[in-house]
């Protein structure tokens, strides 16, 4: 248990509390939290379906109520004495001389009456039992036939009602409903014909938009082919143009009165259900946005998530402080035999609370002072030898007169450069600086000034170089400087540069002598030496070809003497 608490890094007594209060408080709330949102969902779940369900009742109720109207309304128009004895004259051929008051004619002029009288019709007209139209309240007459299943049902008493269609004529949508024509006047009722009914389509839209709550829920209607026929909110499409998957009606019929989940003909995820209207093979949907529908539970469930993390925020807190009364003494005794064991003398401890740890604290204490006495005298010592070595080191690699680097420093540093040079194919330069005439400087103005020379000439190269550039003294007037990255045109160019300025600079001017100047000689890296001991020779054998010419020159080493120059 010991080895497993370590793997997963609880074998602190501060980790074990808090992460036993964190489970003490996050399982219960996560299942309380579980069983709320799950019981909530449950009742939005039922009070959505029970919303939409009355919604689509409702709708369904009030389209089957008009449509029973219609029906009620076109039986008592067909059973008209104007409809049957003029239809009754027509298959009798009966005519008039006055052709405006034909069977036909005045049968027409009824036709157009009714029409005019109820907003709900488009056309109605009179057919014989061969489906052919005798008239019409448009005056249109044709040849087209009924459905064979239409006469059967008018044969039984029975009223039809056709599809949902396009009338071209009106340009609407319209719903066909036809009902039988008798001859009641007899002791027998004869069949005459069919009177049949455009039904204005939008008179079902104003149903749908009367129930249909504003933006809210959408009502359609939809075939059992998948069609959706209207809907409460403006259609995108043309008339039955728009369609539901076939599997998603096929589902909204099978379980109707059912909230289900589906992709609308507008291709928006919803919950919906369906009313079946069995005479006329529609259903009425009523749809609401599934991301509106459980906004609330979602609502719900960011809440109860957010008091969750509240609740575990605070039980850590609470948790951590527990932890720190209790196991921070100790916390704090390990941490400080830490720092002393790693060289830190100072720590001392406050001291909260008495017993056992406190009075361990106040032993730690006495020790750490007993420490810092013992380590603090060898601190002053350490310190001591520190800066004495630190100085030893400088003086080593410094010249004392001019502060440049010393020619022990030169030579490493000289041969380092080579080694990088050689390994990473670097180039450099070194310049071979001497005074012209020192020695007649010495002498004629004594070595004093002559010291002083020097420092200047020291303090100039040091404040006249790049940074990356490296300087020291030779030895005597000799001075060589290091250009790293530099070829012998570039550092032929910079002494010639140094030696203008060091001319115009007149470093010990005194009396008749203008100053000092210097001669130069330049060798380069590697075609000059691939040593330093060759680069210093060539160096300062360029150095005397300038002082032979006539000092106050600048003389650049050729190639390795014997060999081609190499290629940088």
């Amino acid at each position: 248990m010991t080895r497993f608490l370590g793997l997963v890094r609880l074998s602190r007594i501060k980790s074990k509390i808090i992460v036993f209060s964190l489970l003490a408080t996050f399982i219960p709330s996560l299942f309380m939290g579980w069983l709320s949102y799950r019981n909530n969902r449950q009742v939005l779940e039922e009070k959505i379906n029970q919303e939409l369900v009355n919604l689509t009742s409702h709708a369904a109720r009030g389209l089957d109520y008009w449509f029973k109207d219609r029906e009620y309304e076109i039986r008592v128009f067909a059973s008209s004495y104007e409809v049957s004895q003029n239809l009754d004259r027509i298959y009798k051929g009966e005519s008039s001389r006055d052709e405006n008051d034909t069977p036909a004619r005045r049968l027409e002029t009824y036709l157009a009456s009714v029409e005019a009288k109820f907003a709900d019709y488009e056309e109605l007209f009179v057919a014989d039992l061969r489906g052919i139209v005798r008239a019409s309240s448009r005056g249109l007459t044709g040849d087209s036939r009924l459905p064979d299943e239409w006469l059967t049902q008018i044969r039984a008493g029975d009223a039809a009602i056709g599809k949902a269609q396009w009338d071209d004529r009106s340009g609407k949508a319209i719903i066909p409903l036809a009902v039988p024509v008798r001859d009641e006047t007899r002791t027998a009722e004869k069949l005459l014909g069919v009177l049949v009914a455009k039904l204005d389509f939008g008179a079902v839209n104003d149903i749908l938009g009367d129930y249909a709550p504003k933006n809210e829920d959408e009502l359609y209607i939809v075939t059992k082919e998948a069609v959706v026929l209207t809907s409460s909110q403006p259609m995108t499409e043309a008339f039955v143009i728009s369609t539901l998957a076939p599997r998603t009606a096929d589902d909204l019929f099978e379980h109707a009165g059912a909230t289900r989940s589906f992709t609308n003909f507008r291709g928006t995820n919803v919950v919906g259900t369906l009313e079946a209207l069995a005479r006329l093979d529609w259903g009425v949907v009523a749809n609401r946005d599934r991301k509106q529908a459980y906004s609330q539970i979602i609502s719900l469930r960011n809440a109860t998530l957010f008091l969750m993390l509240g609740v575990l925020v605070v039980i850590c807190g609470a948790a951590y402080l527990l932890g720190l009364t209790i196991v921070g003494p100790l916390n704090r005794l390990t941490t400080a035999a830490a720092e002393i064991a790693a060289g830190n003398l100072k720590v001392r401890l406050p001291v909260f609370s008495g017993g056992e740890l406190g009075y361990m604290t106040e032993v730690f204490n006495r020790m750490s002072r007993q420490l810092r006495l013992v380590m603090g005298e060898l601190d002053a010592t350490n310190k001591e030898l520190r800066e004495t070595n630190k100085e030893l080191h400088e003086l080593s690699i410094t010249d004392a007169l001019t502060t440049l680097h010393n020619r022990k420093h030169m030579m490493d540093t000289l041969a380092m450069e080579v080694a990088r040079g050689l390994r990473y194919d670097k180039r450099f330069s070194i310049l071979m600086i001497d005074i012209d005439d020192f020695k007649m400087y010495n002498d004629t103005f004594g070595h004093l000034p002559g010291d002083e020379v020097l420092k200047e000439l020291g303090t100039f190269l040091a404040s006249t170089l790049r940074t990356e550039d490296y300087a020291a003294r030779y030895g005597g007037e000799e001075f060589l400087l290091l250009l790293p990255e530099t070829g012998s045109e570039g550092a032929g160019q910079l002494a010639e540069r140094l030696r203008q300025r060091l001319e115009e600079k007149a470093i010990g001017a005194a009396g008749d002598h203008q100053g000092i100047t210097v001669s130069i000689g330049v060798a380069a890296f590697p075609e000059n030496g691939a040593d330093p001991e060759e680069l210093i020779r060539r160096a300062d054998s360029a150095m005397y070809e300038a002082k032979q010419a006539g000092r106050n020159l600048v003389r650049v080493a050729k190639g390795r003497r014997g060999r081609k120059p190499a290629k940088s």
